[in-house]
């Protein structure tokens, strides 16, 4: 029975808490996601982790440009039979790659790149399958908190554009305008490579964002604790904290500074640009290379020597200089958003989680800056160069962590919790 002058928390209820499950009646709780769901939304971030680095080691091992066509259905069977093979070795013989840098190459070593292509585009389908059929499921059987439905349908939908965006950047190294350029290298084009591998990270940050707060508002709801705290009643207080609001934003703008480094990344490998410069920290025996040489007239846009601009996305020079001052950048930003939870005042005032995300934040660019420095020094090896592009998504994952340690508890979770603590009430 309720106390007395106190309303049961249903009843403070209005429909904006139920677009996406209408069949309730309008006094009851909205639904929260249970367990499950956030363990399904983990393993498909988990997924979209695997083949962010099997494209690294696909593009790593110019294996990209093997298969020549987009079979979204079919494609799917590799070729079974002898003649299956030469038939598809045929019309890799007819794509520039093969006129310009692989003429020698044998059917054997053939099929060792395909495999690698067919692996990546294999796994991209499986992800598509293993996001799609449980959200279908979740969703019919009204198991999705009211949030989420829109949030994965849009996630649907970049896994869908994905695969299209993928072959629009193969396509870019198939063209066979590539011939008539004189000293030109069949490669994707560094810009379509760039958004492949931006969409596929804020995929990844999305789905392990939806799955880690589905988990941590089912743990609110039900026990009451909140970001490492036994009692996380005090959340709200503890957010309003003007300390832990600028903790919060600068939080938010180391995450978007490891993004955007991450892409100026896809430049690099894209152009090849790591094969240059090969030491650390100076670049030809000095901090930067000379400016004609960063602001060169040959990547101008315009035949009188203006509009150097490209200069910053297809000059491989300018691009890896520009990765390395983003870098530093990024670990400089990690570095000092660790020190200030060193403060007595800010160590006081952030939950636990948030603690041990800026220490894991640290610790992994640390480990990122040595493989980063290791791929340059050794002339990009493919085992480091892939470590790499992994700790590059380790990385981004650990200061999205950070923010999800800052998370206000849903309203769902918020009013299941006032539920919960009602019921217990009860005498």
């Amino acid at each position: 029975m309720s106390k007395p002058g106190v309303k049961p928390p249903q009843a403070t209820l209005d429909a904006r808490f139920f677009s996406s499950n209408r069949s309730l009646p309008l006094g009851a709780l909205p639904v929260l996601s249970q367990p499950p769901v956030g363990r399904w939304l983990l393993l498909s971030s988990t997924l979209v982790f695997a083949v962010i680095v099997v494209g690294g080691v696909t593009r790593l091992t110019e294996s990209g440009l093997s298969i020549t066509e987009w079979r979204p259905i079919t494609g799917i069977v590799p070729p079974l039979t002898h003649a299956q093979w030469e038939e598809e070795f045929d019309k890799y013989k007819l794509t520039p790659e093969f006129k310009l840098l692989n003429h020698n190459i044998t059917l054997a070593e053939f099929k060792s790149i395909f495999y690698m292509e067919w692996g990546h585009r294999v796994l991209g389908r499986v992800i598509g399958l293993a996001f799609v059929l449980p959200f279908t499921y979740f969703a019919l059987r009204h198991k999705l908190s009211p949030s989420l439905p829109r949030q994965l349908a849009g996630m649907t939908l970049l896994i869908g554009a994905q695969g299209a965006l993928g072959w629009y950047m193969v396509k870019s190294g198939l063209e066979d305008s590539l011939m008539d350029k004189p000293g030109a290298v069949p490669r994707v084009s560094q810009y379509r490579l760039a958004a492949h591998l931006g969409a596929a990270l804020a995929l990844y940050a999305g789905m392990f964002t939806a799955g880690i707060s589905v988990l941590t508002d089912w743990r609110f709801a039900q026990t009451g604790k909140w970001s490492g705290l036994v009692d996380g009643s005090k959340w709200e207080q503890i957010m309003q904290n003007p300390i832990v609001r600028r903790f919060k934003t600068r939080s938010i703008l180391l995450t978007g500074l490891v993004f955007v480094t991450a892409l100026s990344g896809a430049f690099v490998a894209g152009l090849d640009a790591g094969l240059l410069y090969n030491e650390f920290p100076l670049m030809g025996g000095r901090l930067a290379p000379p400016t004609d040489e960063l602001l060169s007239v040959d990547y101008a846009s315009s035949p009188d020597g203006s509009g150097l601009w490209r200069n910053v996305f297809e000059n491989p020079t300018t691009v890896q200089f520009n990765h390395r001052v983003l870098a530093v950048t990024t670990y400089l930003s990690t570095a000092a958003l660790y020190a200030t939870t060193r403060s007595t005042a800010l160590r006081a005032a952030l939950p636990p989680a948030a603690l041990r995300s800026a220490v894991a934040a640290f610790a992994m660019a640390n480990v990122q800056v040595i493989l980063g420095i290791s791929t340059l020094l050794y002339l990009v090896p493919i085992p480091l160069a892939a470590a790499h592009q992994a700790g590059s998504v380790a990385l981004l994952t650990t200061v999205v962590h950070l923010l999800l340690a800052l998370r206000r508890p849903s309203m769902a979770a918020r009013l299941w919790r006032q539920a919960n603590v009602a019921k217990s009430a009860k005498p």
